[in-house]
C-alpha cells in the first residue's frame, strides 16, 4: 500500500499527504494538501464510510487536486486540499470529541491546510474544530462566520448552466422550458432546484431522502423518480449534485441530455470518458469550474469579508463569465473542457510560481 500511495501522490502532484488515527475518540482521518502556490490550502472534510481505505485515499487526493484548480480559476488567494474522516456521518455520541481531536491533527500541519464542511460535516462540526483550531472556516456566522456555502454553490451552478445553454441552445441565457434532471438534492440540489424553478426549467429530481423528495415536489413541482432511473428521463440538462464519478461507461449511453451541469465533485469516473461524451455530443461543463461558490464564500471568510456581500455575490457571478472562457477555449483549442479547464488553471499557478522567483 505505502508504494502505491507514494506513486499516486507523485503522479498528482501533492505536496503533503498525512494520516491520523485516534482510535479513543474513533478518528481515522486524511489530509491531502495538494498545491499552496497561490495560498494555503483550503477544502472541505468529508465523513463518510468509505468501502475501503483505498476508496478514502482516492477520494481525498481527486478532492484535493481538484481544489487547486478550483481556487486557481476563481481568482483566490488559496491552495487545495481536502480532508476525510472515516466515520458514520450519522454518528452522534462523541462527535463533538472526534471533530475536536480533528482540530488538533490540523493544527499539526501549521496552517498550510484550512478545513471546512463538506458532505457528513456540518456548521456544528467546525465550531467543534474552531474550539481547538483557528485553521477552519465555514463556520458560524452569528460569530463572524461565512455559514453554510451551500446557497453560494447552487448559484454559482446555475450560472454555469446559463452559460452552457447559452451555447448549445442558442436561446440565451433563459433556461425555461429546458428539462433539468437533478440527481441528489441534498443542501446544494435543493438551492439549485429554487433557482431552476425561478427560471421556469422542467424538473426531475431523485434522492434517497423520502423528505427532499416531497418538498422538492411540492415547492417547486419537480417530477420524481427512483434513484437509478434518473438516467433514463429525457433531459436537456444533467446535473449530478450527490456522490462522485456518476458519469461513467454504464451511465453515459443512458444518457439524453446535451449537457452535463452539476454541483458535486468527480462526476466523471476518469479521463477515458472525455471521447465518449463528445461523441454523444454532449457538453460537459468541468465541475470544479461550477461548483467554486462555496470555496468562494469560504475565502470570504478567511480573508476577514464575511459580511461583504457584494464581493461573494461578485465573485459567483464572475463563474459565468469564467465557465464560458473555459467552453470557448476548448472550443478553440479542440480538447475536451476538463482537459482544457486544467490547463488553464495550471497556467495561472505557473505565473504566480514564476512571479515569486
Amino acid at each position: 500500500m505505502a508504494g502505491s500511495v507514494l506513486a499516486e501522490i507523485e503522479a498528482r502532484g501533492h505536496e503533503q499527504v498525512v494520516f491520523f488515527n485516534y482510535p479513543e475518540v474513533g478518528l481515522r482521518a486524511i489530509v491531502a494538501i495538494h498545491n499552496t502556490v497561490l495560498g494555503p490550502s483550503l477544502g472541505g472534510c468529508r465523513m463518510r464510510l468509505y468501502p475501503s481505505e483505498e476508496s478514502a485515499i482516492e477520494d481525498v487526493m481527486r478532492l484535493s487536486e481538484g481544489m487547486t484548480y478550483k481556487s486557481a480559476l476563481a481568482g483566490l488567494p488559496l491552495g487545495g486540499g481536502k480532508a476525510c474522516i472515516i466515520a458514520d456521518p450519522k454518528m452522534t455520541t462523541g462527535r463533538e470529541a472526534l471533530f475536536k481531536k480533528f482540530g488538533e491533527c490540523i493544527n499539526s500541519v501549521s496552517g498550510r491546510y484550512i478545513t471546512a464542511e463538506d458532505m457528513g460535516t456540518s456548521v456544528a462540526d467546525m465550531m467543534y474544530v474552531k474550539q481547538t483550531s483557528k485553521f477552519v472556516a465555514g463556520t458560524d456566522p452569528r460569530r463572524g462566520g461565512a455559514g453554510d456555502p451551500s446557497p453560494w454553490t447552487a448559484k454559482g451552478v446555475f450560472v454555469a448552466m446559463q452559460a452552457a445553454a447559452e451555447r448549445v441552445f442558442q436561446t440565451g441565457r433563459s433556461l425555461k422550458g429546458k428539462r433539468v434532471s437533478v440527481q441528489g438534492i441534498g443542501n446544494v440540489g435543493m438551492h439549485l432546484l429554487e433557482h431552476l424553478a425561478q427560471d421556469g426549467a422542467i424538473l426531475t429530481v431523485c434522492d434517497p431522502n423520502a423528505g427532499a423528495l416531497k418538498e422538492a415536489a411540492s415547492k417547486y413541482g419537480a417530477q420524481v423518480v427512483a434513484t437509478d432511473a434518473i438516467y433514463d428521463v429525457p433531459s436537456d440538462i444533467f446535473a449530478p449534485c450527490a456522490i462522485g464519478q456518476t458519469i461513467n461507461e454504464h451511465t453515459l449511453p443512458r444518457l439524453t441530455c446535451k449537457v452535463i451541469a452539476g454541483a458535486a465533485n468527480n462526476q466523471l469516473s476518469d479521463s477515458s470518458v472525455y471521447s465518449s461524451i463528445t461523441q454523444r455530443g454532449i457538453l460537459y461543463c468541468p465541475d470544479f469550474v461550477i461548483n467554486s461558490g462555496g470555496v468562494i464564500c469560504v475565502c470570504a471568510e478567511v480573508t476577514g469579508q464575511s459580511d461583504n456581500t457584494h464581493w461573494i455575490k461578485s465573485k459567483i457571478e464572475g463563474i459565468y463569465d469564467t465557465t464560458a472562457r473555459v467552453l470557448d477555449e476548448s472550443a478553440r483549442r479542440g480538447k475536451f473542457t476538463e482537459a482544457v479547464a486544467v490547463e488553464l488553471a495550471k497556467e495561472i499557478i505557473q505565473a504566480a510560481k514564476a512571479d515569486k522567483k
